[in-house]
């Protein structure tokens, strides 16, 4: 099952890529759920009860061609967000780090920063911008204190997400500023959309990547994450309790700009077009900031 956010309104998605086709929750429930996101998530067990007791072709009649500009975050106003870091041995040797062991670094995006799949970024004045593709976990349950091997069964599903970082003001002095040097406006797009993890050969194995005007500049295997999916969750629950509708970045893999010699920073003009197979992509366009002098 796919989830779109299509102008705040939740929607199945269906059809292959490049010709994928949108049903309103809302309208085909009657009204029993949606139509925002964070109320599909808050009854995600009954929601994915209710799809699969459908019709898909009576389903698909319905259906109307996805406009990708009105594409939004899956979940757009979660009540946690969560950033890993360091979560790729390569990436932490990049970084200038030794491998985590015991849980990798966890910081926050602000979800003011949260956009959809196809955006302009404004590039602040004075900052060094810079790439990190990553999968994004959404939380299904009300999850605290599980063990590994029942994880999955708290994830909602999976997209892609771009945890674009501004790296001066990331990591000036006296200590750094992870959540705010990450969350400027638009600094988190995600998308296009939600999948479920059974649609997934196998969703602790998934190839994703991205490049900067065509040139590639990142790409991994999700199966070398060295916290995956489910320890990750896991592991979290055993601090905080995890809410449907919460979203989690899950690290990035080696190649970022500024683990390169020399350093390579996104400029005006650039584009940053990232994917995860069996997701989809994000297409981001960088202008300067119109208030810089």
């Amino acid at each position: 099952m796919r989830i779109a956010n299509i102008d705040n309104r939740a929607a199945l998605v269906f059809g292959d890529e490049g010709s994928e086709r949108a049903v309103d929750i809302a309208h085909a429930s009657r009204g029993r759920f949606g139509p925002e996101l964070p109320v599909v998530y808050q009854a995600w067990d009954d929601v994915t009860g209710w799809v699969a007791e459908q019709d898909t072709h009576a389903l698909t009649g319905n259906s109307v061609p996805i406009d990708r500009s009105l594409l939004r975050a899956p979940s757009p106003a979660p009540r946690q967000v969560f950033a890993v870091g360091l979560n790729y041995h390569a990436h932490a040797a990049e970084s200038g780090f030794d491998s985590p062991t015991h849980l990798p670094p966890v910081f926050t995006k602000y979800a003011s920063s949260f956009t959809g799949p196809d955006t302009d970024v404004v590039i602040p004045a004075g900052g060094n911008v810079d790439w990190e593709i990553e999968l994004v976990v959404v939380i299904g349950r009300e999850t605290s204190n599980i063990d590994e091997a029942d994880a999955w069964s708290h994830i909602a599903g999976l997209t892609a997400g771009q945890d674009i970082s501004e790296r001066v003001s990331q990591l000036r002095g006296p200590a750094p500023q992870f959540g705010l040097g990450k969350s400027f406006a638009g600094f988190s797009p995600q998308g296009p959309w939600l999948v479920t993890p059974d649609e997934f050969a196998d969703p602790d194995d998934l190839e994703l990547g991205c490049t900067v005007d065509g040139e590639e500049v990142q790409k991994g295997r999700t199966r070398d994450l060295i916290f995956p999916v489910s320890k990750l969750v896991a592991a979290l629950s055993r601090t905080v309790t995890l809410y449907p509708g919460d979203v989690i970045f899950t690290g990035t893999p080696a190649g970022v700009g500024v683990g390169r010699d020399p350093q390579r920073f996104l400029q005006a003009g650039e584009k940053l077009d990232s994917w995860i197979d069996g997701i989809g992509a994000l297409h981001q366009c960088f202008v300067a900031d119109p208030g810089a002098k």
